[in-house]
């Protein structure tokens, strides 16, 4: 069946589906018409004169549409060429007026008949097609009976069969009347290549044409050419420009089959592919696969740029044509939105790849170019930073004016446009009456007039300068200020001086914050508060403690020995220390480690990690490896002196807190502050402590000689 031509061109869109084409044998040409009506083809064809317009005299025949369908023209079953079928509807234009002579308003006479109402109407509808290089004009001769002429109806159609093609060729058909009584019809349509049509097997030049599909991979694209081995072919790439000629960006002639990768960057909208056999005459097949893809869209505005020429003249350059608009806009030297100038300059449409004029006297760094399409900012950019140096600080000040000549100044700011002449808190009311001076005496440079108004751009420097040149003036008096109060209050200053200096000791303390790993045996509750306010309290030094009461999830998920592990080999690896807290139980398990260094410790609790340290904290005192890695403490009146062990004597052992400054400075290392302001510090850690140590020291003292306290405990069970 005939295939429509609206329906075939929206098959033939990015992916086209191939349609079947009726055929039509032989190669006369012929007309028909709808019920009801008579018509005759002229033979031969005549020549396009449609003449001037005149006016109906009565009632005639007029064509009102023109419609098209594709066929095949076939002279044998595999010699077929592509044909355009034309249908003309046709309707009664004008009306009866008074009897005239009927042969010049073109109706057969009857003589039989007084009255020319009952007439038939009788019309030479004239079809002109062109499709380069053809150009053919055929006569169709239509009559109406009496009965169906009615003034403004449709009488039917008239089909002409055929008018021969080239695939992919542009078309262009009219319709008129001889004599002609209105404007003619026309239609113009593009028509499909082999790639749309089921004629592989019917017109032999598509035969051998090269089939091509398009694919996406990740992040290229695929051109895959279905052709047979060995057959050689043509492949060009193509931008197609709307004003112009194509431009030409990759050609190749191949060998068949072909798989042609492309990087996605590369593709642009009106990016094309055509292809072709090399042979005498082939017929090329175009496709332009990529105008509706956002990537193409986004390559295309990524590729495009601004370019200033010679003479005041700007271009916008890229591969395709863009439905884009452009404004100029002032860029201030402190960053910020580009402000167009709109108004008092209009908006223009652009035209990619061509000069465009500058509506300004002179060129300004600050003046920038925006590019926008749908109301979205693509491009902007300052072109004439490039020739005359960077943005300036320069303000522009907009005067317009009216009917009556009258003028007004604002300065165009972040906020607005700001009257000179203002109370506002901005840059330009402020000076406002200094710019108004530079403009009476042609300070500022004009960039635009016309009778509506003037663009200037005035220098801001010096006022710039002025007002650094106040603030070294009020540093200068302050620091004169200074130096005479240091001279009065030298003794003052000193101390200044120095508790300034302390200060800065300990935040390069604080900054290093040295790393304290502090080990006990957990003797009683008593005692492990005790130990509890001791890290509290180191932590508000710069230190950075760590102590299994603050672990209890990861000793029970690790164990013990893993967590100590852990904790000493990072301890050592940042340049900490280890801290062994004596306690009587502790001094107990140590003398048994001492007494039997090959058998191992008793059962011992879950989170007990002195106990679990033993094994590696006493190889380090055998072997000299202690100094430098660890230090001792024990505490006023829960141990004397001498219960400590003679082998971890190689390291300072304190007692707390009689020790504590001397405690303090070796926990934090070198740097240490070895004045009153580490004395400060002790006495603090020493309120803090003294609670907890007395509470300790009395529940001791509450379970007497029944607790078994002492160094001797560990041997009573």
């Amino acid at each position: 069946m005939p295939v429509p031509w609206f329906l075939l061109s929206l098959a033939l869109g990015r992916n086209p589906v191939v349609l079947s084409l009726e055929r039509v044998v032989g190669p006369q040409d012929a007309a028909r018409c709808s019920p009801g009506l008579s018509c005759h083809l002229w033979d031969g064809d005549v020549l396009c004169l449609p003449g001037g317009i005149v006016s109906a005299p009565g009632p005639v025949l007029v064509p009102t549409l023109l419609q098209t369908e594709l066929v095949l023209r076939c002279h044998k079953e595999t010699d077929c060429d592509l044909c355009v079928r034309v249908a003309v509807h046709l309707a009664v234009h004008g009306s009866w007026e008074e009897p005239a002579d009927e042969e010049e308003f073109g109706r057969t006479p009857d003589p039989g008949l007084e009255d020319p109402r009952n007439a038939s109407l009788q019309a030479h509808v004239v079809l002109s097609f062109q499709a380069y290089p053809t150009a053919r004009c055929v006569l169709l001769e239509v009559q109406v009976p009496a009965a169906l002429v009615q003034p403004g109806q449709s009488v039917g159609s008239v089909v002409f069969d055929c008018f021969e093609a080239a695939l992919g060729a542009e078309v262009r058909i009219w319709s008129y009347t001889q004599p002609r009584y209105q404007k003619e019809l026309n239609l113009t349509q593009q028509l499909p290549d082999c790639r749309g049509l089921d004629v592989q097997d019917s017109i032999q030049r598509c035969s051998a044409l090269p089939w091509l599909n398009v694919s996406a991979d990740g992040d290229h694209v695929r051109l895959v050419l279905d052709v047979s081995e060995e057959q050689r072919f043509g492949l060009s790439l193509y931008w197609n420009q709307t004003q112009g000629p194509a431009k030409p960006w990759w050609h190749r002639n191949l060998t068949g089959p072909q798989t042609i990768t492309l990087n996605h960057t590369d593709l642009v909208p009106c990016l094309c592919i055509q292809v072709w056999p090399l042979e005498p005459d082939s017929v090329r097949t175009s496709v332009c696969p990529f105008r509706e893809d956002p990537r193409a869209h986004r390559n295309l505005w990524r590729a495009a740029r601004l370019q200033l020429l010679p003479s005041q003249d700007w271009r916008l350059d890229a591969p395709c044509s863009l439905p884009a608009e452009a404004t100029l806009c002032w860029q201030a030297q402190d960053g910020g939105p580009c402000q167009p100038l709109v108004p008092p300059l209009p908006r223009a449409n652009v035209t990619v790849n061509k000069a465009l004029k500058f509506p300004l006297l002179k060129g300004h760094p600050n003046v920038c170019i925006q590019v926008s399409t749908w109301e979205k900012l693509q491009l902007q950019e300052c072109l004439w930073t490039d020739s005359l140096g960077p943005l300036k600080d320069d303000m522009l000040v907009v005067e317009t004016r009216d009917s009556q000549d009258n003028r007004s100044l604002c300065a165009l700011e972040p906020s607005g446009c700001t009257p000179l002449l203002s109370r506002a808190s901005t840059r330009a009311a402020r000076l406002g009456e200094q710019l108004l001076q530079d403009l009476q005496s042609g300070q500022c440079l004009q960039l635009w007039d016309d009778d509506l108004g003037a663009l200037w751009a005035c220098p801001m420097d010096k006022y710039t300068h002025q007002r650094w040149a106040l603030v070294w003036l009020a540093c200068l008096l302050f620091a004169a200020v200074l130096f005479l109060l240091l001279l009065v209050k030298k003794d003052h200053v000193k101390g200044w001086l120095r508790l300034l200096k302390e200060d800065a000791l300990e935040g390069a303390a604080a900054a290093r914050s040295r790393v304290a790993l502090l080990l006990y045996s957990p003797d009683d509750a008593g005692f492990e508060r005790l130990v509890g306010a001791l890290a509290s309290a180191l932590c508000q030094l710069p230190l950075r403690v760590a102590v299994d009461l603050w672990s209890r999830r990861e000793l029970s998920a690790q164990g013990p020995l893993a967590w100590f592990h852990a904790q000493r080999r990072q301890t050592l690896q940042e340049g900490g220390v280890v801290v062994l807290l004596f306690s009587p139980g502790a001094v107990a398990m140590c003398h048994e480690w001492l007494q039997d260094a090959a058998s191992a410790p008793g059962a011992h609790g879950p989170h007990d990690a002195f106990t679990a340290s033993l094994s590696c904290v006493l190889p380090d005192f055998l072997q000299g490896r202690a100094p430098g890695r660890y230090i001792g403490a024990y505490f006023d009146r829960l141990l004397p002196p001498d219960a400590v062990p003679a082998l971890f004597r190689s390291v300072p052992v304190f007692s707390l807190p009689s020790q504590l400054p001397d405690f303090l400075g070796t926990l934090q290392g070198p740097g240490a502050l070895r004045s009153r302001r580490l004395a400060e510090r002790a006495d603090q850690v020493s309120r803090a402590l003294q609670p907890a140590l007395d509470s300790c020291f009395w529940s001791q003292e509450t379970a007497g000689t029944g607790s078994g306290m002492g160094p001797e405990a560990g041997d009573r069970t």
